[in-house]
């Protein structure tokens, strides 16, 4: 492997991300995997690396809420890498996580203007650690999710997507994991907002979502 740090914008295969003081680590094969500063110290200690993700999506700021939540920009300040699914709705709110986030990594949805889409793919595809993970708007209705999935994401091992505003975590039958965060601002029909933490430990993934109130 060969590591080189980077700070500036970077799209690989139509994956959008910020890299934020961070490392990219090049694998023989060419891929990139993102990891951080204290990460890539600890790989050359030989210690057990795990790395976070932040997971929201459907934000619609300004027309669900004002502003993202405290707790939201809190968790963006402690993760190592942040997602978002898409519905953004305005470009203030992309901004700030990118001058906020280490490593961003971030899909348009349906509600997205022009200037949004000029800025985000549709899908975003990138590595941590082990895992193969992909990010998407809309996945269609619930029923058949998994196998429909499995179909349009092959070899994907995490996929993450939004739109419902319902959390979701699912395991399809080629053993992807299917996770949607909710929604940080508009619940909806749901009891709370919701976001959603993700922890990689090489090719192990838990997820956790947490409830805002």
């Amino acid at each position: 492997l060969s590591i080189r740090r980077q700070r500036q914008m970077c799209i690989r295969d139509r994956s959008y991300a910020f890299l934020n003081v961070c490392w990219v680590r090049v694998t023989s094969a060419g891929r990139a995997c993102v990891e951080s500063e204290t990460d890539a110290d600890a790989r050359g200690e030989g210690k057990t690396v795990t790395t976070r993700l932040l997971l929201i999506a459907d934000t619609h700021v300004p027309k669900r809420a004002k502003r993202l939540p405290d707790a939201v920009l809190r968790a963006v300040d402690d993760a190592d890498i942040v997602i978002h699914a898409g519905d953004w709705v305005d470009l203030a709110t992309l901004d700030l996580l990118e001058s906020r986030s280490r490593v961003l990594h971030g899909v348009y949805g349906n509600n997205d203007g022009h200037e949004l889409r000029e800025r985000l793919p549709e899908i975003a595809r990138f590595t941590v650690e082990q895992i193969d993970v992909a990010v998407v708007h809309e996945t269609g209705q619930r029923q058949k999710r998994e196998e429909r999935m499995d179909v349009a994401f092959p070899g994907v091992d995490l996929l993450v997507f939004g739109h419902s505003h319902i959390p979701w975590d699912t395991v399809a039958p080629s053993g992807m994991r299917l996770v949607n965060p909710g929604s940080p601002t508009d619940r909806r029909r749901q009891p709370v907002c919701t976001m959603m933490w993700v922890t990689i430990d090489e090719r192990r993934i838990d997820a956790t979502l947490v409830p805002l109130a």
